[in-house]
């Protein structure tokens, strides 16, 4: 999230994650002749108008869809730019550049901690209820923990090793839908297991086979899905959706090019690595009902969820564009709704507070975080 540093998996696992990098490490130039940034590598691209989305394709031949221009109103965030920042509506969460400290800042007292001796911040999260802290050992030994604050009361709770259903070191966090999601091994296998929050309690779930793993964990109103992989070479990646101690793969999705996933209330959104010595660039699929649909290229690992629609960033596509941040909303289409201020400019992943969206944007014309209230 943001600059923070990446989390990591056990040690156990690192083979699994050397070989899905070394799929995607290359240096081959771009492509010559890039599209329209605002059109879909494949396909007609076809405009979304005002109203309702038009008849979609097939999974083999989606109808692309050209993204229309919806600017949300932005507004500057204060402080560093290096710092890592969540908002909602009324609260801040904020976690240094250097991963030491975090600061929770709203409506009651504020909250703070600083990382232990061995740890650094890896992740900081907030909807409209709660708000997560992940600390992880910089040495890669001992499981992480997670402060976990009620914004309503202030109260906070602790997991980590000790925990009923215990922490690992490294893995995947997602935060929603009053349940925090997280890695845990239980009888030498990787799992996932889910916190109710307001209870505190903590279920162990499905377990990824031998020699596979996981990550991408995403949580919507409808559901909790995750990118799975073996240690193929390339790996073969699939995403899918969590039903209790199963995973369902999503219907349409590619044989072993996915890369992250939402579940939408009667569809999914979700992107595929066309080249795997690409493997930032992705292109952006979604599925309602029946209709299937091409969103055009996109940059893998930046698909978010926030406020009823999914976001995601497009690095530019030929000299001279900006970088942009778009939004597939089922009912709305597909809108730009942020680009840096150059050509030589690139966003972080969106960071969603719950019914705020922020976005750090690094540009030659002046590096900046901002943040948008979303209807």
């Amino acid at each position: 999230m943001g600059r923070l540093p990446r989390p990591t998996l056990p040690a156990t696992l690192l083979v699994l994650v050397l070989a899905l990098v070394l799929a995607g490490c290359s240096s081959g130039a771009q492509d010559a002749a890039d599209p329209d940034p605002t059109q879909t590598r494949s396909g007609s691209a076809v405009d979304r108008g005002d109203g309702p989305l038009p008849d979609g394709g097939t999974p083999g031949d989606p109808v692309a869809v050209r993204a229309g221009r919806a600017l949300l109103d932005w507004s500057p965030v204060p402080g560093p730019v290096e710092a890592t920042v969540v908002r909602n509506s009324t609260w801040t969460l904020t976690a240094d550049e250097a991963g030491s400290s975090w600061r929770l800042e709203g409506p009651g007292p504020d909250l703070g901690g600083e990382a232990g001796a061995r740890e650094r911040i890896s992740d900081a999260r907030l909807d409209q209820d709660w708000a997560v802290v992940v600390l992880q050992d910089t040495r890669e030994q001992r499981a992480g923990r997670a402060v976990v604050t009620e914004l309503a009361t202030g109260d906070q709770f602790t997991l980590d090793g000790s925990s009923e259903v215990p922490t690992t070191n490294g893995g995947s966090w997602a935060l929603g839908q009053g349940q925090l999601a997280h890695a845990t091994v239980s009888d030498r296998a990787y799992c996932l297991a889910v916190v109710d929050l307001p209870s505190g309690s903590a279920t162990p779930g499905w377990c990824a086979p031998p020699r596979h793993g996981f990550n991408g964990v995403r949580i919507t109103p409808s559901g909790l899905s995750l990118m799975t992989f073996d240690d193929s070479r390339p790996s073969c990646r699939t995403v899918a959706r969590v039903v209790g101690s199963e995973t369902v793969s999503f219907p349409a999705v590619s044989r072993c090019s996915s890369w992250e996933g939402l579940l939408l209330e009667d569809g999914e959104v979700w992107s595929e690595i066309p080249r795997e010595k690409r493997i930032e660039e992705a292109l952006l699929r979604a599925r309602v009902g029946d209709d299937h649909y091409d969103l055009g290229p996109g940059t893998s690992g930046t698909l978010t969820w926030c406020a009823g629609a999914a976001y995601f960033v497009r690095d530019p596509q030929r000299t001279g564009d900006p970088a942009r941040l778009l939004r597939w909303d089922p009912e709305r289409g597909l809108d730009v709704v942020h680009e840096s201020p150059s050509a030589r400019g690139f966003l972080t992943a969106p960071r969603c507070g719950g019914d705020t969206l922020t976005v750090t944007v690094f540009d030659e014309a002046g590096d900046e975080q901002v943040s948008a209230r979303l209807d």
